[in-house]
Parts: structure tokens; C-alpha cells; sequence
């Protein structure tokens, strides 16, 4: 995640349920989903690529990797890599995005990048699996476009990659995951353009009928979101935190002068992210497995608001459609 304003599997998954109101802390932990993430502990990005095809491979897709020519003034060019799913068919696409590359240290060594950004990829995995098993036998209206994005860290160079190459025709909504390793509290941004309000309302609905403690914030920290907000696309950007480790990032945002945080107080999140602080131990999988099945629930929520929107635009424009004068009768 870039946050500059701020500061300067073996068996991965197990059976999934359907709504991501049963993934309680109750049900245990999700060992599994700290083994996964343990595996993109690597020493490059691009070893961590492999990771991640290998385990969505053990988890029965297909993935497609999509190289693209990446880098910015500081590294130079540098390939990057994409790596895509698919879920269900449709004319349009509702893509959920989550990037899996780490941040560079000053020291040369990558971080560990648990927090930023490996519980959000853990997350769409779990939302992938779970809408593959759960629309055998359910048509729905939209395809859903998992893309694990590289390069986010120089620049969202992955999703601006993406969307060169996808298009934005097919691109219904957006849901993107950042900063998304622990915590029940769901952070959304609002800040992503008019087009995206059906996103949020839609949000909205969802965390009033799950009763998960959903957090709006007018400024939200820069993602993957902010290339396709650009282009014009409905888009929200999604991360979790302990209840008081939100509310202090909300202050640090939206707070203003008289935050009423203490003077040179910096949140913990932004003091692990983008640092060797970013380690594996702050990961826990059953929140990471919660917020993996709100964002499937998201997705199929989305796709059900879309259908309804088209029916009713369908509707008001019958209505409006000019009609044709009936044609005078021939004279015999």
C-alpha cells in the first residue's frame, strides 16, 4: 500500500462456508492460511510470483500470468507480473484486486510484506475458492476477475498494466484489498469518484446484514484503486484492523490539525508496513479467512446491484423512448 502522505500451500483451504458471517473467531483459527502466507517470505518478487501460481494451482485454477514492462526511475526497467483468475462467465467483469509484491528496505532486502500486503492476497484467495464452489449451479450476470497485482509498490504499475490491457469496457466494479492481515474492523475509502457510489452503497447494505463493524473514510490511503478511480471505474478499496487501530488511521486521515492524537503519535499500522516490522506474527488467519468471505459475499452482492441497476435503466428508457406515429390509413 502507499501510504507517502503518511509516512516518509500445501492444503491452503479447507471446506468454506457460504457467508462471511460463519467465519467467526469461534470456529478456531485458520492455521492453514499462516502456512500459506509464510511461503511468500522470499528474498525477491518475483520468486514470490511462483508462490502464488503454485497455490492457485494446489487450489484447482488455472492462472494466467501476465508479464508487463514495469520499473520507474528508481529501479529501472523491471518486468512485472500479473497473475490472473477466473470465476463464473458474464458479458461484463467484476475484478477483485489485491498486490502481492513487498517493499524494497533501505538495507536492499525485501520485507516480509505480511501486512502489505499478503493477508489481502490470502483474503482474495479464500473469496475465489469460495465463489467457485458456491455458483456450481447458480448463473450469475458477471465474471469474477481475480488480479494479483505486482508492482503497487513503484507506483501501481500492475493495475495501470491491467487495465492497458484489459480494458475498462468489461469492467463493471472493483474491489480492491490492502493492508488486510488482522483485525475485524473492515476500513473502506469514499473517496473514488461518483461512479463508485452504487460500490459503497452497496458496501453499506452488506456490513448492515452481516453486522461487521464496516468503517467509512472520506480520505483514504492511495492502492490499486486509484488506477482504475482514474480511468472512470466504479472501485472501492478495503483493508482490516483491530477496532482502535482504525479508528486511530481514520484520525490520521480525516482528523485534521486537532486529531486529537498526541503529537508525533503514528499509527501501529504505519509503523509495521514498509519496515522489517512487517512480519508473519501479526497475521491471523481467522480474521484473514473472515474478511476473504465478505468479499466474496461483496462480489455476488455487486453482481445482484448491477442486474437491478440495468433493469432499471432498461425501464426508464422504455418509458422515455419517443413514440412513433401511428400511420395515417390508405385511401381505398
Amino acid at each position: 500500500m502507499l501510504f507517502r502522505s503518511l509516512v516518509a500451500a500445501t492444503a491452503l483451504f479447507a471446506a468454506v462456508p457460504a457467508f462471511a458471517q460463519e467465519a467467526t473467531p469461534q470456529a478456531g483459527d485458520r492455521p492453514d492460511i499462516g502456512a500459506g502466507a509464510a511461503q511468500f517470505i522470499k528474498p525477491t518478487n518475483a520468486e514470490r510470483t511462483q508462490v502464488l501460481v503454485g497455490m492457485l494451482t494446489t487450489l484447482g485454477f488455472t492462472p494466467e500470468i501476465q508479464v508487463f514492462a514495469g520499473g520507474n526511475q528508481a529501479t529501472g526497467p523491471m518486468e512485472g507480473a500479473n497473475v490472473v483468475v477466473t470465476v463464473g462467465e458474464g458479458a461484463k467483469d467484476i475484478v477483485l484486486t489485491a498486490h502481492y509484491d513487498a517493499v524494497k528496505l533501505r538495507d536492499g532486502a525485501l520485507s516480509q510484506g505480511i501486512v502489505d500486503n499478503v493477508g489481502s492476497v490470502m483474503a482474495m484467495m479464500e473469496a475465489a475458492k469460495t465463489l467457485e464452489m458456491g455458483l456450481e449451479g447458480q448463473p450469475v450476470a458477471h465474471r469474477f476477475v481475480f488480479v494479483f497485482t505486482d508492482q503497487e509498490e513503484l507506483g501501481l504499475l500492475g493495475a495501470k498494466a491491467f487495465l492497458e490491457k484489459h480494458g475498462k469496457d468489461r469492467i463493471a466494479a472493483v474491489i480492491n484489498a490492502d493492508v488486510a492481515a488482522y483485525g475485524q474492523t473492515i476500513m473502506y475509502g469514499e473517496n473514488n469518484g461518483d461512479q463508485s457510489d452504487f460500490v459503497l452503497e452497496t458496501l453499506r447494505s452488506l456490513c448492515a446484514e452481516r453486522g461487521f463493524d464496516c468503517m467509512p473514510y472520506p480520505v483514504y490511503p492511495p492502492s490499486d484503486d486509484r488506477a482504475f478511480s482514474a480511468a472512470g471505474v466504479p472501485v472501492v478499496s478495503m483493508g482490516t484492523q483491530d477496532a482502535v487501530g482504525a479508528h486511530q488511521m481514520w484520525l490520521a486521515f480525516n482528523g485534521g490539525e486537532n486529531n486529537g492524537l498526541k503529537e508525533g503519535f503514528v499509527p501501529p499500522v504505519f509503523q509495521r508496513i514498509h519496515s522489517a516490522e512487517d512480519r508473519l506474527s501479526y497475521l491471523k488467519g481467522v480474521d484473514v479467512a473472515r474478511f476473504g468471505l465478505f468479499i466474496a459475499d461483496l462480489g455476488l452482492a455487486l453482481d445482484k446491484r448491477l442486474v437491478e441497476i440495468q433493469a432499471k435503466d432498461a425501464a426508464v428508457a422504455a418509458e422515455t423512448a419517443p413514440v412513433a406515429p401511428a400511420s395515417a390509413p390508405s385511401n381505398p
